[in-house]
């Protein structure tokens, strides 16, 4: 009974620290890597895209053109 209790918490993810530690950083890594990924293709997906035309009515304009 000590036999299989023994090893059966070798193979628990809580009982080891070292690969419960190891995994905890790996997963800090991605997932610090993908929210990076992500806020950059979003900021690149919504980039400015340039100066729009805008039509202005002439009587509006700082030298206004009256009919």
């Amino acid at each position: 009974m000590q036999q299989e209790i023994t090893e059966s918490n070798k193979k628990d993810f809580a009982w080891s620290w070292v690969k419960s530690s190891r995994f905890l950083f790996y997963m800090q890594v991605v997932s610090i890597v993908a929210f990076l990924i992500g806020g950059s293709w979003g900021l690149y997906k919504h980039r400015y895209k340039g100066k729009p035309k805008v039509v202005v009515p002439e009587n509006t304009l700082y030298t206004p053109k009256y009919k």
